[in-house]
């Protein structure tokens, strides 16, 4: 959630100014005046207004939407977007309003990945209608918002060519260029990762997001002292985002792994004999370079070894020792409270578990251990 596109209204309000006015559309425009100030309740109360006189204004379903989305009433702006979608299923501002709000809006700390593969999808279709009015800046706001659902959902790759996309039409879009870093900081390009970053914070110099994103820069290539003067940084321009991570002394932190240990089932605590338990601070790039494309340097933990069901195969890789590794600064800057970080010490536990009993990401997401 790096980025936040409120709606303009310009296709709305041109689409209005083209037919007669009636008071259904001078609410409408109401609705887009207050929230384009920041009254979002007016906005809300206008569209409302305008649509008890005209229940198919599109301007005034939009506009509901949207402040809805701005209260924090997630439920009911993912209706009110499926309602004007279904009413209006080409109309380009309000498919990139929809498909923003699902990427990026109504989404909590964790993903929510039926909502982006939602969102992902609307980008997809709103970017071939716009390419076929020849709308290139429409089309390269969607080409962000796929890219950002791609990032969210593990394809780093296929993200970084969106961003790129987006900035051989737009080369001075800020969210597009943070989205960039992001994106190559995940591929383990840090020297890119970095240049693009400080891009970014010479045009905006107190982009938190930028300066949190140069602090794990840092942290990897090993200037732990520079990591921190930059997560400070972040801190101070966006607390409610970068709040102070919880953190554990090794033996404290050592102690939880043991608990959530002992709570496992006595079959899986069987199983899990001769796999070793490890915890570290960051992952090495030798773990993460293990995939195509690498891992996310800000995974939770790993696995490594061959699952369960291939212990008893023929493949020799098969009978080496597996270990599930912790990596305590992620889980530490993972949590908002020591409660927090508990619970995810053992959801990242299970989580792994599971990849040792053979499932997939898939598998586990189906199962709530995603």
């Amino acid at each position: 959630m790096r980025f936040d596109k409120r709606p303009t209204g310009r296709y709305l309000r041109s689409m209005a100014a083209e037919e007669p006015r009636s008071e259904a559309d001078r609410l409408a425009d109401e609705a887009a005046d207050a929230f384009e100030a920041g009254d979002v309740e007016r906005a809300l109360t206008r569209a409302e207004e305008a649509l008890r006189l005209e229940p198919r204004s599109l301007a005034a379903a939009h506009y509901r939407a949207a402040a809805l989305a701005d209260l924090g009433r997630l439920e009911d702006a993912a209706e009110a977007y499926r309602r004007a979608l279904e009413a209006a299923p080409d109309d380009l501002d309000l498919v990139v309003g929809a498909a923003d709000f699902f990427v990026n809006r109504a989404q909590g700390r964790e993903p929510d990945r039926e909502l982006l593969e939602r969102g992902l999808a609307l980008a997809r279709r709103g970017l071939q209608r716009a390419r076929k009015v020849r709308a290139p800046e429409v089309a390269a706001e969607l080409q962000l918002v796929e890219g950002v659902a791609l990032s969210q959902l593990g394809d780093a790759r296929a993200a970084l060519a969106r961003f790129e996309a987006v900035l051989r039409e737009l080369p001075d879009d800020v969210d597009a260029m943070l989205e960039r870093g992001y994106a190559l900081f995940e591929l383990l390009k840090l020297d890119e990762a970095r240049a693009q970053l400080e891009a970014v914070l010479r045009r905006a110099p107190d982009e938190a997001w930028a300066w949190h994103a140069l602090g794990l820069v840092a942290e990897r290539q090993g200037d732990r002292r520079e990591a921190e003067r930059r997560f400070a940084r972040a801190r101070k321009l966006s607390p409610e985002d970068f709040p102070r991570p919880v953190e554990l002394p090794p033996q404290a932190f050592d102690a939880v792994v043991e608990e959530a240990l002992a709570a496992l089932p006595e079959p899986i605590r069987r199983y899990l004999a001769n796999v070793a338990i490890a915890v570290e601070d960051i992952p090495a790039d030798e773990d993460l370079e293990g995939s195509d494309p690498p891992l996310s340097p800000s995974i939770l933990g790993l696995f490594r070894g061959a699952p369960l069901p291939h212990k008893a195969s023929m493949d020799p890789w098969s009978h080496f020792p597996s270990s599930i590794v912790l990596y305590q600064r992620n889980l530490e800057r993972f949590a908002r409270e020591r409660k927090e970080l508990i619970e995810q010490i053992g959801i990242t536990l299970i989580h792994e578990v599971g990849h040792f009993l053979g499932l997939d990401e898939d598998q586990l997401w189906e199962r709530g251990l995603e």
